[in-house]
């Protein structure tokens, strides 16, 4: 039985543990009394770097604006407010490309559902300066991905470094791509599929008819509906090991609006997502204290659930970043394990299979002619053989 009640703190370090207690405060209760003797043995240049980390700054600024210099140094709150007023100004920024792609789009035919920025911030924390976001992400049908490329491109974007790919592999093995607006300094992500293939998630067609309309614009701009929101944030939370708290904090938001918990049940069971949808929520319950209903409490209690939720730690209090390259040898070892443990079994066997696709290295091994590129199915493991042994041979000439 998941122990829901079960507190981390012991875990965390002083500054992380008060970065904690202060988000779990309602904006207006300034009240910081009780954290008196914990203020004032930590480390605030620790704490900045807690708070900028794990994004959670502006939602911290917000709760301790009012509080005073007596806890809080006021050289502190001054970082903070700069940070806040900075992250202001991007989302204002953001919002307002956003609502100029989500016109195009329209006027192109081409539908699209925003993910994440600026409609997120408001639909769960009712203020555009109280979330992060450092880009915009734009869910759209997979067979529009070469009419938006060539849209994007007129509107100045720049793609990123195209995928090597080979018998359309990119279209399971990827699920977005980047494209980069130097002059307006705006990174726009074109999604084709919610998370990474293989493993199974609602079509395109079925968020549509789910969607909602955000009001932060004139023209209608579409975001997913709740218990889509929430099978596909903690999908994404857990496949980059809730490593900022920021993405806990959406959970804990989305929890305590009115979701519809036989919908959400069984759409994480469709999709094979339950134990995912239940590390989310034991986390959110464990870390932040979020309040539950009967029926999210027993979706808590999942086989292997509470597993992945302490597997989590391994992120949380030792401030990893997945996206600075190179990640550490020992957390690239330890997040692959991650990655696999959070699959469902049907997924792990279809990842297993995937090894049996070619991959673009095959072709970069024996050229073939794109007509016989069928082939590679049956060349792979020998081109794998080789490429190994020629890597140890390298390796061995090296020492």
């Amino acid at each position: 039985m998941t122990n829901l009640s079960h507190s981390d703190s012991t875990l965390f370090s002083k500054e992380l543990n008060v970065l904690l207690s202060i988000m779990k405060m309602k904006i207006g209760n300034n009240d910081l009394s009780t954290y008196r003797d914990c203020l004032s043995e930590i480390n605030w240049g620790e704490f900045l770097q807690l708070a900028r980390h794990h994004r959670v700054y502006p939602n911290l600024y917000a709760k301790l604006k009012q509080a005073g210099e007596t806890l809080v140094p006021p050289q502190v709150l001054r970082e903070l407010q700069q940070d806040y007023q900075h992250n202001t100004f991007t989302m204002l920024h953001l919002s307002a490309e956003m609502a100029n792609i989500a016109k195009v789009f329209s006027d192109s035919d081409i539908r699209a559902i925003m993910l994440k920025g600026p409609v997120l911030a408001v639909d769960l924390y009712g203020d555009i300066s109280l979330r992060t976001s450092g880009d915009l992400d734009v869910l759209i049908p997979i067979q529009n991905v070469q009419q938006t490329e060539d849209l994007l491109c007129r509107l100045g974007y720049v793609k990123d470094d195209e995928y090597k790919t080979i018998l359309n592999d990119w279209k399971w093995r990827h699920h977005h791509v980047t494209y980069n607006h130097f002059q307006k300094g705006i990174k726009l992500e074109i999604h084709w599929r919610l998370s990474p293939g293989p493993g199974k998630e609602p079509t395109f067609n079925e968020l549509w008819e789910r969607k909602r309309i955000s009001p932060i614009a004139n023209h209608p701009i579409y975001y997913l509906g709740r218990e889509d929101l929430f099978l596909f944030l903690a999908s994404h939370g857990a496949r980059h090991g809730w490593s900022r708290l920021r993405w806990l904090a959406d959970i804990d938001q989305l929890a305590r609006q009115e979701l519809d918990e036989s919908k959400l049940q069984d759409l994480l069971k469709k999709h094979q997502q339950l134990h995912i949808g239940a590390q989310a929520i034991i986390l959110a319950v464990r870390i932040l204290h979020t309040p539950l209903t009967p029926e999210l409490e027993t979706l808590a209690s999942v086989k292997r659930a509470d597993r992945l939720a302490e597997a989590a730690y391994f992120y949380i209090r030792q401030k990893i970043n997945l996206h600075t390259f190179p990640v550490p040898p020992h957390v690239s070892s330890y997040h692959k394990r991650h990655l696999f443990a959070l699959m469902a079994t049907r997924q792990k066997i279809l990842f297993v299979l995937s090894f049996l696709h070619p991959y673009p290295e095959d072709a970069e091994t024996l050229r073939l002619p794109e007509s016989l590129h069928v082939l590679y199915f049956l060349l792979r493991p020998f081109l794998w053989a080789w490429r190994k042994t020629r890597k140890n041979v390298v390796s061995q000439g090296e020492l």
